[in-house]
Order: structure tokens, then sequence, then C-alpha cells
């Protein structure tokens, strides 16, 4: 079992618009890449089930080229509406950080 925060080289997310955000975790070999990825682990229902969206309105996109994962999902509080406390979206990939892996 790995950890995301321990094998991922990048892990973090913006805003894609006022609306949605993106959060991208990337590896930095094509072995640890395609290790999570045969793990099913990353997918658009983890992302749903962490931001508490539905899974339909998750984009969840494997990048092969880039040794990457891409998740791009609705905002619960439009970015700068009364409540938002990220106005940018940067510190909403806090919740992939503890993801346990088996690998």
């Amino acid at each position: 079992m790995a950890l995301i925060r321990d094998i991922a080289t990048v892990c973090k997310s913006k805003n894609a618009g006022p609306f949605e955000l993106t959060i991208d975790v990337v590896f930095d070999s094509a072995g640890m890449f395609r290790r999570v990825k045969a793990t099913g682990v990353l997918s658009a229902a983890l992302f749903a089930r962490l931001y508490n969206v539905p899974e339909a309105h998750v984009l969840f996109t494997p990048y092969d080229a880039a040794y990457a994962f891409k998740a791009t999902l609705p905002r619960l509080v439009p970015a700068g509406d009364f409540g938002d406390t990220d106005v940018y979206g940067c510190q909403q990939h806090a919740p992939l950080l503890d993801v346990d892996l088996p690998i």
C-alpha cells in the first residue's frame, strides 16, 4: 500500500472557471503510472465520493503520455461566492493525499 502523497510527483487543484475544479495527479515514470492505473482506484467514482458530487458530473481522464490523471468536477460553492474558502481552488487536492493505493 502507498499513499498518493508519497508516490505522486504532482497532486494539485485549480479552478476550471468559477463553477468547476480541475485536479491533476502526475507520476514521474511510466512504470508507476501503469501500476496506479492498474489498481483502478483513481477513478470518477473516487472523485465523486471524496468531493461529494454525482459520479456523472466528474470528467475523469487518464493521460498515458503524461503519466497523469485529470478530474474536472463541479465546485460545491462557486469561486468567490459567500462561503467559498478557496477562491483559486488551489487547496482542493488535499483529500486525495491520503488515498491508499494497493501497489
